[in-house]
């Protein structure tokens, strides 16, 4: 397989966690739009179906194996939302502020114990678009929204995303630490055990 993987988003703040997490495992990660790719809308009802979507679309355009991923923070007070929405929760595609005010809005008068939420994340790999085969993993990570922005690192919900353990916001927490608790991260590993199986 190619060494080369292209990641089958634009979102510049995910190119570095995923660059950060395959780089002891011999890829080297591209962004889709190195290659002139733009992003496929996310059709599908859910995180596996969005993911594949992403990741057949940059294999067809590159011509490389591509590293699809979706994912999601779901609030269990608001019955899962934002879910599959969570990018474009206010309505614009990754307006993080507008994303977290509609979410600290909607929890407003929703008491502590009662803000459990998770992440939720799945990875695909495809070898190529018409792969029969996708290596899919998946990842949770548990926590709790607190009712005000916390900490300046990560992106999109993690200034308001408590992890519940270390009491510390996602925004709080440096790389490597995030990096063995995230959704992402915990999907990334996954893969990666299942890389090494090929």
């Amino acid at each position: 397989m190619d060494r080369r993987l292209v990641l089958a988003s634009g979102n510049a703040g995910k190119l570095v966690e995923l660059r950060e997490l395959l780089a002891d495992a011999g890829y080297a990660l591209h962004a889709q739009s190195e290659f002139g790719v733009h992003d496929i809308d996310e059709t599908g009802l859910t995180f596996v179906e969005n993911a594949l979507l992403k990741a057949r679309h940059a294999a067809q355009a590159t011509g490389l194996p591509a590293l699809g991923d979706d994912s999601g923070l779901c609030v269990d007070a608001l019955g899962g939302a934002p879910g599959l929405y969570s990018a474009r929760y206010a309505g614009g595609h990754g307006d993080a502020q507008a994303n977290i005010a509609k979410l600290l809005d909607a929890l407003r008068e929703v008491p502590d114990n009662a803000r459990t939420a998770h992440f939720h994340a799945v990875v695909v790999l495809l070898r190529t678009p018409d792969d029969p085969q996708p290596i899919i993993a998946e990842g949770r990570w548990p926590g709790r929204i607190l009712h005000a922005p916390r900490g300046n690192g990560g992106f999109g919900y993690d200034p308001v995303f408590l992890d519940m353990q270390l009491n510390r916001s996602a925004a709080e927490l440096d790389a490597a630490t995030k990096h063995a608790r995230s959704h992402r991260g915990l999907a990334l590993a996954a893969l990666r055990e299942r890389l090494h199986e090929l």
